[in-house]
């Protein structure tokens, strides 16, 4: 299956963009990831051009949109957050220690799961195949993810302003534990449902479902990590106990209130 030459020059993009991580390398996998993700969408923009139609640029955009809140969003947070700063001291291993042949590795190996999330828009673009109505629900979709993962962020900010100390238990935080990472599932099911009916292969599709499963498996293990941390943090709390036992730590009405003991999903 040869990957057409504008895929490869999404992937170089997502490369330089994301290279932000050699200077700290969790940058990988957080600013590099949202600008990644923004570049990516404003670069589909300029290459297809005249094959560009409302539906296929509403999804650029989104993407665009996504990216910089993101990046955004973790860019403050990495930079100016004492808070967060705090809670992440132990952690996160200091990059120094890291070789550089690893750095690398994870640097590549993030570069190729940004270009594969955009792969459903980016095929659509690439097949010449305009617009249909998957196009406009998956956009709609991706809009929701959006919308729901930026009220959880802001819901969680103010929260932690109320009561550093406090888990977040309240707005979104009553129906999921993560429910910015929820917002984020939903917003690539959006992309991936954007695809149907330009994805042309079964080549094509295993590139989308690369992105989509890869970005899906990344997000429950950001919930584990998460969970690990809470777990060392208010475990002997009663009213957390009874919080991680009767709310979902990702997906709503589904009873899996718990991964921290899937080690498979690295933290």
């Amino acid at each position: 299956m040869a990957l057409p030459a504008n895929f490869w020059l999404l992937f170089l993009a997502a490369m330089v963009i994301s290279s932000i991580g050699f200077k700290n390398y969790v940058w990988f996998i957080s600013l590099g990831y949202g600008f990644s993700i923004a570049g990516e969408g404003l670069l589909l923009l300029f290459l297809y051009g005249k094959e560009l139609t409302p539906g296929t640029i509403i999804c650029c955009l989104l993407f665009i949109i996504y990216g910089i809140r993101l990046g955004g969003y973790l860019a403050f947070r990495e930079l100016k957050s004492s808070s967060y700063k705090k809670n992440m001291t132990g952690e996160i291993k200091d990059g120094k220690t890291i070789p550089m042949g690893v750095k690398i590795a994870i640097w590549v190996t993030c570069a190729a799961l940004y270009v594969t999330q955009v792969s459903g828009v980016f095929y659509r673009l690439h097949n010449g195949c305009g617009s249909n109505v998957w196009t406009y629900v998956g956009a709609a979709i991706m809009l929701f993810g959006i919308i729901l993962e930026s009220a959880a962020d802001l819901q969680k900010n103010a929260a932690k302003k109320v009561n550093p100390r406090r888990f977040v238990d309240t707005g979104l935080y009553r129906i999921v534990r993560c429910p910015n990472y929820l917002g984020e599932m939903i917003f690539w099911t959006g992309v991936l449902i954007s695809g149907i009916g330009a994805v042309s292969s079964i080549g094509q599709w295993i590139v989308v479902l690369i992105g989509y499963v890869g970005i899906i498996y990344v997000m429950f293990s950001g919930a584990r990590r998460l969970e690990v941390r809470q777990n060392k943090n208010y475990g002997n709390d009663p009213e957390y106990q009874k919080y991680v036992t009767t709310v979902p730590i990702l997906l709503p009405f589904v009873p899996l209130y718990s991964v921290e003991k899937h080690k498979w999903l690295v933290a």
